[in-house]
């Protein structure tokens, strides 16, 4: 539900749906995001940072791609310049950023936070702590104070956004708006982000959107909108929602286009070190086949004695592995009719746009025969051993 929007000290009325409109072309200026939905998303968390005391939750932004030069840290720059006291962590104590976290919280910017939650997260045990306590209010982290004698509560609430490599642990990522990052393709153009230049008016965006927000921080505490997915996920997309219907215009409909299309994507921890060799090599397996049964791509990628699929595991590579790593590139397979019969399989149009991303120093042979056909999954029998050993041409 659309609620009025307050007026200015002059008496003017905030047009909030601008404002966010202002904010998303922002970000589509600097930034290459994944999608309309993932604009709208980022744009609506950044607006939420400004509102904190209303929110119940203070949903995690996760900011991950399977390499280097995907974008995250221009995203996270710009997330800096247009969220509500932006606290970068990075030098800073743990102490230093609990001691940061009041009543009225910044917004904790964590960038290359695989040192936090990877291999080097050794001696992080506190911050770590902090994020996953933070997302919700009332769960103080516990201290003794050794000069008083007694335990002192300090609180955690805060929004926090985090930018690495791969997969965030799931006690993060179940919190949070995961914007899966992707390497620019070709024909796509940012402009360059100066911050000298380009931080101030981000800036004075950022204190627009306190303006329109801060103005009406109880209607938007007592909020309840109607949420398209429940449980956690509600929890977590519900301050974006509510800013999205004080905005009112197209934004209640693109927020819970943008839940339904986030929430739907399943993510992984796939081993970030073998993701690009897997999928440089499985451009080679293909070779000009249009599409492949799992088994027979599976015994080309473990046929090349230079590869480690062989002895990826202690049998080879196996189709749950090569799934699991293919999906963070939205890889999947699918039920395609072969001439030799139906099998689980792989098409090369679903490879094609990640190859460009990726792996831009080999042109992607053209297949010589049309799309694979697609069949329902519903109903569809075992197909025999023969047929998973052939490689598929479409018919």
């Amino acid at each position: 539900m659309t609620t009025p929007n307050p007026a200015t000290p002059d008496g003017q009325l905030v047009d909030g749906a601008a404002l966010l409109d202002s904010l998303r072309a922002a970000l589509t200026r600097y930034v290459i995001l994944p999608g309309s939905q993932a604009a709208d998303a980022v744009t609506l968390w950044i607006a939420a940072t400004h509102a904190q005391p209303a929110w119940p939750h203070a949903p995690r932004l996760v900011i991950r791609a399977p390499e280097k030069r995907c974008g995250k840290s221009r995203l996270l720059d710009v997330v800096e310049a247009t969220c509500h006291a932006p606290f970068i962590t990075v030098n800073s104590s743990p102490a230093a950023v609990y001691r940061s976290i009041t009543d009225d919280p910044p917004t904790l910017l964590v960038d290359e936070a695989d040192t936090i939650f990877g291999p080097k997260a050794e001696g992080n045990e506190d911050l770590r702590g902090l994020l996953n306590a933070g997302h919700q209010r009332n769960r103080p982290a516990k201290r003794y104070d050794a000069n008083a004698n007694r335990v002192e509560s300090i609180p955690t609430f805060a929004m926090a956004a985090l930018a690495g490599i791969g997969a965030m642990p799931d006690t993060i990522e179940d919190r949070a708006v995961v914007i899966r990052m992707r390497r620019r393709g070709p024909g796509e153009t940012v402009a360059p982000f100066r911050h000298r230049r380009d931080r101030p008016p981000l800036r004075q965006l950022a204190a627009d959107l306190a303006a329109w927000l801060r103005a009406d921080l109880a209607t938007l505490e007592a909020a309840e909108p109607p949420m398209p997915v429940e449980d956690r996920a509600a929890d977590t997309w519900e301050p974006l929602v509510a800013v999205a219907d004080h905005a009112g215009g197209r934004w209640p409909d693109r927020a819970r286009a943008a839940v339904l299309a986030l929430t739907a994507d399943a993510d992984d921890n796939g081993e970030m070190s073998t993701r690009l060799r897997l999928l440089t090599d499985c451009r080679t397996a293909f070779g000009t086949d249009t599409a492949l049964p799992t088994a027979v791509l599976l015994d080309r990628l473990k046929a090349e004695p230079e590869a480690p699929w062989g002895d990826y595991g202690p049998n080879g590579l196996t189709a749950m592995k090569l799934g699991t790593i293919l999906r963070e590139y939205e890889i999947r397979s699918d039920t395609i009719r072969f001439q030799t019969g139906q099998a689980k399989g792989y098409r090369r149009a679903d490879f094609t746009d990640a190859w460009a991303r990726y792996c831009p120093t080999d042109d992607t042979p053209p297949g010589d025969t049309g799309p694979a056909t697609v069949l329902p999954l519903p109903g569809v029998g075992r197909t025999s051993r023969t047929s998973l050993n052939t490689a598929g041409q479409t018919q």
